[in-house]
């Protein structure tokens, strides 16, 4: 590795720091300019979800293009399906674009509900959108009650707070200065031999990997070289409130929801004999499900991902009133699935549980399916997938995994001061680790005998249960036990490390690639 070239993406990353705080701020303030007006003036109370991220993406695109984050304002756009998708590379470095090496960035731009209300009540200072507002109000016993990791009170000049600063706005952010860094460090070799593809995927939180699916359909079947990944870095958050900040995570477990529907026949409450119970019948399904996790019945462990697990997550009832006998009771259960467990089999578990075969045998009827995601993006594509999210994990031996740890070494390393607790903070040696929640990673594994998308053996894909994908890795701002909370927060030495590695990494591993 450039040791110039290594001091250099450091400098910028500090330089910058202030630069992409101020647009992670604002990107995590936007809906609060829509979730208070009315429709009919262009509100949306909805603004930043799933879904409706068209003003944050819009604002981000023109950020793009105002701090120089490409070469041109033609090379960022979005695509068919709603993601925000930017490119750089160097056309002066000699290499055929066909052998260059193509490394993606992703992260998603939607958040989950913000719960201003809920915010403002319990925290006092903080505001979901506005972040940080009252400093001497936040109830500090609450905020540490409720987040995984909390720096001490006389470092909280690092902290952006809001809902997205963690997951995942702070890693797109991260994309974004890092693109730039790379181009004004072309001439110096920082995008020599390798193409970056920035994108900036929405709908994750509703639809796990919907803007990789996308691609995997639409985009590189077909495609040449260089546009086909030979390196994703998911820039979720890689923190761990125990373990450390930034970690190299190199896999995650898959995850598919199992929708069942037990239909039965509705009557009064007074006269229960005249009717078929679903709600009843369904809570005995429910019931047995949760003895069969807890005695791992039917569940594969892992020694690096853990073990799958299933849990139900949601539940409808319909019923014509609360003094009756219900008519439909339709719930769903989560299922994570670990190496070597899939869809069919986790679906078959269900189907054979005796409280299945009761509700049955009662004259009640069971509909057990994988249910399909439905809704539009905020462009109006409909993918129209079954909610199934494949796991994936990456050799620790893979070039991938190998170049990351070195250059976590050589950019972030010399950066850190370390944290002397045991807790989310920074560390100076490289910690390779797994997430325990889902990512847009999810999105990119296919059937390994799809043959629809071409992958030279140079790209190094990877083959597991059935399915390939390219070799993926995550490192993102953020305590994963942080995310989804209230009081979410990021701390901007993160998100400095996070630019600096994204800058440096993809040259770097180009290099050694052709070493």
């Amino acid at each position: 590795m450039t040791a110039n070239l290594d001091t250099r993406v450091a400098e910028l990353s500090a330089l910058y720091l202030d630069l992409a705080s101020e647009i992670l701020r604002e990107a995590i303030r936007i809906p609060a300019d829509y979730v208070d007006r009315d429709a009919d003036a262009g509100g949306d109370p909805e603004s930043g979800l799933s879904n409706h991220e068209q003003p944050r993406l819009e604002f981000l695109k023109q950020s793009i293009v105002d701090i120089g984050a490409v070469r041109f304002p033609e090379d960022v756009w979005f695509d068919d399906y709603g993601n925000l998708v930017w490119f750089v590379t160097d056309p002066e470095d000699g290499i055929h674009p066909d052998d260059k090496k193509v490394v993606y960035f992703d992260g998603h731009t939607d958040t989950v509900q913000a719960l201003r209300g809920a915010w403002r009540e319990k925290l006092g200072g903080i505001d979901a959108y506005d972040g940080l507002v009252d400093i001497d109000a936040v109830d500090r016993d609450f905020l540490r009650s409720e987040l995984g990791h909390v720096p001490p009170d006389d470092e909280w000049d690092n902290l952006i707070f809001g809902r997205g600063s963690a997951d995942q706005l702070s890693g797109v952010i991260s994309q974004i200065l890092a693109t730039k860094i790379a181009l004004e460090l072309a001439p110096e070799g920082a995008l020599k031999g390798v193409v970056i593809r920035a994108y900036g995927s929405v709908c994750e939180e509703d639809n796990d990997g919907g803007g990789p699916m996308y691609l995997m359909k639409e985009v590189l079947p077909g495609a040449t070289p260089d546009l086909v990944p030979d390196v994703v870095i998911l820039t979720e958050g890689t923190g761990d409130a125990h373990k450390g900040a930034l970690g190299i995570y190199r896999g995650q477990r898959g995850r598919m929801q199992i929708e069942v529907t037990v239909t039965g026949r509705s009557c009064h409450g007074s006269m229960p004999w005249e009717g078929l119970n679903p709600l009843e019948f369904g809570g005995a399904i429910i019931a047995e499900a949760a003895q069969r996790y807890d005695a791992r019945d039917g569940f594969l462990d892992d020694p690096f991902l853990g073990h799958g697990t299933r849990t139900a997550s949601w539940s409808q009832l319909e019923t014509p009133s609360d003094c009756a006998v219900p008519d439909r009771f339709t719930f769903r259960f989560d299922r994570r699935l670990t190496a070597g467990e899939l869809p069919a089999a986790a679906l078959a578990d269900v189907e054979r549980l005796d409280a299945v075969s009761a509700a049955r045998d009662a004259g009640l009827t069971v509909d057990i399916a994988v249910p399909v995601y439905e809704r539009t993006t905020w462009n109006g594509y409909s993918l129209g997938n079954e909610q199934i999210y494949m796991g994936w994990t990456t050799p620790e031996d893979h070039a991938a995994i190998t170049t990351a740890s070195e250059v976590y070494e050589a950019v972030v390393a010399p950066n850190v001061d370390p944290s002397p607790r045991e807790d989310g903070g920074l560390r100076k040696e490289a910690r390779v680790d797994r997430w325990i929640f889902s990512t847009d990673g999810v999105g990119f594994p296919i059937p390994e005998d799809n043959a629809s998308i071409a992958v030279p053996d140079s790209k190094a894909w990877i083959s597991e249960s059935g399915f390939k994908h390219p070799a993926m890795f995550g490192f993102g701002p953020g305590i994963e036990q942080n995310t989804h909370k209230i009081g979410e927060c990021v701390d901007k030495r993160e998100l400095r490390l996070v630019i600096a590695f994204l800058a440096r990494f993809p040259s770097a591993f180009a290099a050694a690639e052709q070493s």
